[in-house]
């Protein structure tokens, strides 16, 4: 007997699964909600604002390129301040650069001349002293000199002085000031050597008791030391055109005499020379 086959019900096709129930009620409620439930309000714009408010509405471009009124100037000088700065700089750079150039021109020229001139400080010497009035028993003396000053210039070649006036010649013995004159004013070629003279005058001069005992025993051993000092206004002379500043040159001249009265034969022991303001050279 054969036996009887009932038809079977086909498998879903892979390609169209059939939603589950879960995900079919879900889907049916959020269409219900969305036909039943209200907008909510940002959807229908930006909320009024409240009374007694105004928006202003400024254009971007405006906000951006156009300051106001009242920041105008501010705002200018901002702009301004990196071009100041700039130009600034370059004129502290400027100046430092021309006065160094100025500087390295000067030291140059400075240079070339002293190569060329080979500039020497003149040498001092005391040529002879005449004392009169110079007493030690005396307590208050005013005593009159003679000197006789030698100024050489012969180790210049090229390079002449002029002695201003104004000058001052001192005589002094143990600090004490003997008496005091003035320098002459004159020209000295290179190469030259000249002597001039010029009286000294002190009043009022007087020694302590230790001073007189020394000056006394210094007298007897016919070697009295005294101090000559000249300090004169001088300016050197390049050729015919060139010259110096005036500068002041002090010599000062160490001598040993054997009287206190009269022609006394004065023995140097030699003389500094020294110059103000600095001249390098003189030193």
């Amino acid at each position: 007997m054969a036996d009887r086959v009932h038809p079977m019900q086909s498998p879903p096709h892979p390609a169209s699964p059939l939603p589950p129930p879960d995900q079919e009620d879900a889907a049916a409620a959020a269409a219900a909600a969305t036909e039943t439930t209200p907008l909510h309000p940002t959807f229908y714009g930006p909320p009024a604002p409240p009374p007694g408010t105004y928006i202003v509405q400024i254009p971007k471009d405006q906000v951006l390129r156009v300051p106001p009124s009242d920041r105008a100037s501010r705002y200018k000088s901002l702009a301004e301040r990196p071009v100041r700065r700039r130009r600034l700089r370059r004129a502290c750079f400027g100046a430092f650069g021309a006065v160094l150039f100025l500087a390295l021109a000067a030291a140059v020229f400075v240079g070339a001349v002293y190569l060329v001139f080979r500039p020497r400080a003149p040498a001092f010497s005391v040529a002879s002293l005449s004392i009169r009035g110079l007493d030690v028993v005396a307590p208050s003396l005013s005593p009159e000199l003679e000197v006789a000053l030698r100024a050489d210039n012969g180790a210049n070649r090229k390079v002449g002085v002029d002695y201003r006036g104004a000058g001052e010649v001192a005589v002094t013995y143990s600090g004490a000031r003997l008496a005091a004159g003035q320098w002459p004013a004159f020209h000295q070629a290179p190469r030259n050597v000249t002597v001039l003279s010029t009286t000294l005058r002190g009043t009022g001069v007087s020694f302590s008791d230790e001073q007189r005992k020394q000056l006394a025993a210094e007298q007897a051993a016919r070697a009295v030391p005294l101090t000559v000092e000249a300090r004169v206004p001088v300016r050197l002379r390049f050729g015919k055109v060139l010259r110096t500043w005036t500068v002041d040159v002090k010599a000062t001249c160490q001598v040993t005499v054997d009287r206190l009265a009269g022609e006394a034969a004065a023995a140097n022991r030699g003389c500094r020379v020294k110059v103000r303001p600095f001249l390098w050279w003189w030193w």
